[in-house]
């Protein structure tokens, strides 16, 4: 779609985020990569609010990682239906997987963060924080279409969401560390004119 001067259109849809609902780990602040917990009670009771506050958008796309954590929290939402996209997945961890930020200073001695030092091999090759991001983008371009028109949900997970969210606002991936995003939230991207732009964040009711 473009303009009368031949520039393309604004999209006119927005971008929801949708953070899977509470598991043990994101309860005890366990890095939950790929480990595939599922969620507690309380995960699925806040899950259940979804169906209510998503009921306004324009939905023309929903994706979700494939996550059970993810998928679940879709399907209670009312999205069964969802389209999996591995991209969506959480952040590979490494040998950090399971593993508290408390437990993991203790271990080296200093005021490790995952945004700015990363995370090692372990039972999987870890991921740095670009190639998070690189994913993140390629959910962008799968959405950018559907966008231009209607809204795309996506049902993710904590860090991978942040970072996406860095990559539709244009800016470093690591930026994400200032951006909190709570289980169950709900969040909203859109555009304001050209510029890609923070309408909600972390919304829980």
């Amino acid at each position: 779609m473009t303009t009368m001067t031949g520039a393309p259109a604004v999209p006119e849809g927005r971008l929801v985020l949708v953070r899977h609902g509470k598991t043990e780990w994101s309860e005890s602040g366990q890095h939950t990569g790929t480990t595939d917990i599922e969620l507690t009670e309380q995960g699925e009771a806040d899950a259940a609010t979804l169906p209510q506050r998503l009921s306004g958008f324009d939905v023309g796309l929903v994706l979700t990682s494939p996550m059970q954590r993810a998928r679940r929290t879709a399907e209670i939402a009312g999205f069964g239906g969802a389209e999996v996209d591995p991209n969506l997945v959480e952040w590979d961890y490494g040998g950090y997987e399971g593993r508290t930020t408390k437990d993991i200073r203790a271990e080296l001695g200093y005021d490790w963060a995952v945004f700015e030092d990363g995370v090692v091999p372990g039972d999987t090759p870890g991921e740095t924080v670009e190639e998070v991001a690189a994913r993140a983008s390629r959910v962008l371009l799968r959405a950018a279409p559907v966008l231009a028109s209607r809204d795309v949900l996506l049902f993710g997970h904590g860090h991978a969401l942040r970072i996406l969210a860095t990559v539709f606002l244009r800016e470093q991936p690591r930026f994400a560390a200032k951006l909190l995003l709570d289980a169950g939230s709900v969040s909203v991207l859109e555009y304001e004119r050209e510029q890609p732009a923070v309408k909600m964040w972390n919304s829980l009711g």
